[in-house]
């Protein structure tokens, strides 16, 4: 992540006098800085996290995203002249009630304000909200989101978070999920001191998300057991977790995603003692809400034209919060191509 500024400070496009506000300080919002301070435009970003980098910092482990790289990379942006207010979490409509981040946030800004206060919005907020499997016992404790698991002890970690809010890893752990986020959060829970960590897949290792080659590696290698075709049904216990009810699955036909679908075996039930849960379904988009008339799309990411622009003129979204979950360098990607368009419409916008 470093080299985020697209230009050497020198060759710096002269100020515009136009001001974008960007919202959320992830691959997108930071990608689409650095296109924006090279065309002379003053950068204000707004993130909820207490330092910028989003999930870079937050979610995803050092060895796989070094953080200084990210750190440099901001810092390079903070001196081309990006003004960074973290800890502020911005809201459209209603303050927001369930948001992993708002355990980090001093303040709030309503999104009607900044566009108000700016001559464009880009919206890159990415997907915090985890996937739920909507089986019985999911609220039990001892159940948490994989993501929210390693969001907090990365907080801590960095000094942002007591160590009563980090969620306690148990002595036998079950992952739930194929992609990246159940291979790193079975990998932080060993390093917490689990002695039995499981990953439960409901189709086989060739269809994982993560890949057969990493889940080989860096899970089987390290003693991490990955299991294939079996699925949670419920999870048991009284007043905490306690068992977790399985059923096996078997690969019927294609579906939407052309992976062959899990299909449940009738009558393949069975128990196991686990007393911790670790759900890594995937990711949804996490918007800042819903005002503007802003549209969504039916998966809840952020409508845009073919300019990243949303339904309300001057506001523009990217990364993720548009696209779905991505990797880091689609993100990247997406928000520096908005933040192209956002140059255009601004300069589009000055000679009317």
């Amino acid at each position: 992540m470093k080299f985020l500024l697209r230009c050497r400070p020198e060759t710096k496009k002269p100020p515009t006098g136009k001001k974008v506000a960007i919202i959320g300080a992830g691959p997108a919002g930071l990608g689409a800085a650095g296109v924006l301070l090279c065309n002379g435009h003053e950068v204000h970003i707004y993130d909820a996290l207490p330092e910028p980098g989003g999930l870079l910092i937050f979610g995803i482990p050092p060895f796989r995203v070094p953080r200084e790289g990210v750190r440099e990379g901001v810092r390079e942006l903070a001196e081309a002249g990006a003004v960074f207010f973290t800890s502020t979490f911005v809201y459209c409509g209603e303050k927001p009630h369930e948001h992993e981040a708002l355990l980090l946030v001093k303040q709030y800004i309503s999104l009607e304000e900044l566009v108000q206060k700016y001559d464009a919005v880009l919206i890159t907020t990415g997907t915090w909200r985890s996937r739920s499997l909507n089986v019985p016992g999911e609220d039990l404790p001892g159940v948490y989101k994989a993501l929210d698991y390693l969001f907090r002890i990365y907080a801590h970690q960095l000094g942002y978070l007591p160590k009563e809010k980090v969620y306690p890893t148990g002595r036998k752990v079950l992952v739930v999920g194929a992609g990246l986020t159940a291979v790193d959060a079975a990998l932080e829970a060993k390093l917490q001191g689990a002695e039995k960590v499981v990953v439960a897949y409901r189709r086989t290792i060739n269809e994982a998300p993560a890949g057969r080659k990493t889940i080989e590696t860096e899970l089987i290698a390290k003693g991490i057991e990955f299991r294939e075709l079996i699925n949670p049904v419920a999870f048991l216990g009284s007043g905490k977790l306690e068992k977790v009810r399985f059923i096996r699955m078997r690969l019927g036909a294609p579906d939407k995603s052309g992976r062959p679908r899990p299909e449940p075996v009738p009558g393949s039930e069975f128990e196991e003692e686990f007393d911790t849960v670790l759900i890594a379904a995937g990711e949804e988009p996490t918007p800042p809400g819903k005002c503007l008339g802003i549209e969504f799309n039916p998966d809840g990411t952020i409508k845009v034209d073919e300019k990243m622009q949303t339904t309300r003129r001057g506001v523009f979204a990217a990364g993720d919060v548009v696209t779905g979950p991505s990797l880091i360098g689609k993100a990247l990607g997406s928000g520096m191509r908005a933040a192209a368009f956002i140059d255009e419409y601004l300069r589009s916008t000055s000679a009317r």
